[in-house]
């Protein structure tokens, strides 16, 4: 049998989300490891996939008569960009379905790390209740109110969760190759160069994609300029900080904390010296799977945007919205 659409995500994703494919178009669902991929890559002309996942070779597409790669998110990273471009197959994204959802995140982790709620929950379990309540008072902890945030990519997952902050009593600064003025006045926020960012910060949080020139963008220099006690919420993609240097300014204590949802590789490596963190260090840390932007309603939201775009371009024949390649 032949189909119109290839998907790399399970049906049950989407039924339990309440999103229903378009009507009229065969759709066939595989894992991403499927011994029969290439073959239905070939016979497909649209690929539907997650944003998280495996780099797809570009040697995949080739023969084949795929109109469209959609990702049901914003992250691109996955796909082949010189490969598309070469064999003229559009690449599209849903930017801004999950913003809420990581606003909601980026705050939560910073209230968490800023008041040590995880770690006075493992201390009382190491029944320190009495002596870490105290260390927290005599530590003054701060809330949000009156901290400065800085956020480092103003695209439009940043602005939604420095609009969050703001409406917390923050201050927002932020960093972006191409300053949002316009969008960065509604709440206030200043532009920053980025050493002048992570030197001015309580909280620093990443919204960057992973490009040549965002790799470990945040490494052993710009830990040393982060403000002492600051803490960093990594909800970009993982390549962008150097998880070395996290490591270091973690056991050392100049880091306030770090919640890390995303990782150099992925899945990472049970090896991977960040879980051989002892004591306080691994106190300081908290770790997520790649689920910031991950909400029952901020997947529904992806998955239309994203099946509404397949029957635009397979069903009406019009162009792709949100076309990055």
């Amino acid at each position: 049998m032949s189909f119109d659409v290839l998907c790399l995500r399970p049906e049950v994703d989407f039924t339990r989300a309440g999103v229903t494919p378009p009507a009229g178009l065969t759709i066939a669902y595989r894992r991403p490891d499927d011994f029969e991929l290439a073959a239905l890559i070939k016979g497909v002309r649209a690929l539907v996939i997650p944003a998280v996942g495996g780099k797809l070779p570009g040697s995949l597409f080739e023969s084949g008569q795929v109109k469209l790669v959609q990702v049901t998110g914003a992250g691109v990273d996955r796909v082949d960009e010189a490969a598309m471009k070469k064999l003229g197959i559009a690449v599209a994204n849903v930017p801004g379905g999950s913003n809420s959802a990581v606003a909601e995140y980026a705050v939560g982790c910073a209230i968490v790390l800023l008041r040590r709620l995880t770690w006075s929950d493992m201390e009382i379990r190491d029944a320190n209740y009495v002596s870490f309540r105290g260390r927290m008072v005599a530590d003054n902890l701060p809330g949000l109110e009156g901290l400065t945030v800085g956020v480092v990519g103003m695209g439009t997952v940043g602005l939604a969760v420095a609009e969050a902050f703001h409406r917390f009593g923050c201050r927002i600064v932020y960093f972006d190759p191409t300053p949002r003025d316009a969008d960065a006045a509604r709440i206030g926020a200043s532009y920053l160069p980025l050493e002048d960012l992570l030197k001015t910060a309580d909280i620093v949080t990443l919204h960057m994609p992973l490009l040549p020139q965002t790799r470990s963008m945040i490494g052993v220099r710009q830990f040393s300029l982060m403000k002492p006690g600051a803490v960093l919420i990594q909800a970009s993609r993982g390549g962008v900080v150097n998880e070395a240097a996290l490591i270091t300014h973690l056991i050392s204590g100049r880091l306030g904390g770090a919640a890390i949802d995303v990782y150099a590789t992925e899945p990472p490596d049970p090896d991977n010296p960040l879980f051989s963190l002892e004591g306080e260090a691994a106190r300081r840390v908290l770790f997520t799977p790649h689920i910031a932007g991950v909400t029952r309603q901020s997947s529904a939201n992806l998955f239309r945007e994203a099946w509404a775009n397949v029957e635009r371009v397979l069903v009406r024949g019009e162009a792709p919205l949100n076309r990055v390649y």
